[in-house]
This record gives C-alpha cells, sequence and structure tokens, in this order.
C-alpha cells in the first residue's frame, strides 16, 4: 500500500508547499518530502527520493518543464532539505 501524497501544481517556477509558504523547485529538488515530479505528463523520481534510496541516481529533470511535484508532506512540515538526512 503506498502513502498518500498531495500533487503540488507548479506556477511560475514555484509550488504551494504550506498554505503559506511557496517554495521554488530547486528546493523540492532537495527536498526529503517530494516523491515524484511530473514532466510532459510523465512522472519521474524525485532526486532527492532516488539519492535517499539504493537507487542513488534519477534522471536529470528540466526544472522549467516541470508541471507539478508529487509530495509526501501531508503534516504541513516544509521544505526539509535532504542534506540534514544524508550528512
Amino acid at each position: 500500500m503506498s502513502r498518500p501524497v498531495r500533487t503540488l501544481q507548479v506556477e511560475k517556477g514555484y509550488v504551494e508547499c504550506l498554505s503559506s509558504k511557496k517554495e521554488d523547485l530547486d528546493h523540492c529538488r532537495f527536498c526529503a518530502h517530494s516523491v515524484r515530479f511530473r514532466v510532459a505528463g510523465k512522472e519521474v523520481a524525485s532526486p532527492a527520493r532516488a539519492y535517499c534510496t539504493l537507487q542513488r541516481h534519477s534522471e536529470e529533470i528540466d526544472l522549467a518543464k516541470v508541471e507539478a511535484v508529487i509530495c509526501d508532506d501531508l503534516s504541513s512540515e516544509g521544505f526539509r532539505s535532504i542534506m540534514n538526512i544524508i550528512g
């Protein structure tokens, strides 16, 4: 069974991470909550999630083409850098 997720639509390079805060897609790329990115209708693994699992690699994502970010932050924690996890 998969965990519930939110789909955050991209507007001008930002997503509404929290109701009071927008995040730049570059932050999403390094956020522990980002699961996948939707580019041209296709979902690809988040670079952060791929690095934190055994994959250690995902395809390069052109952030200018990202339509949405699939995010598992259901507790409104907001951006959490993977650098705290891998550091």
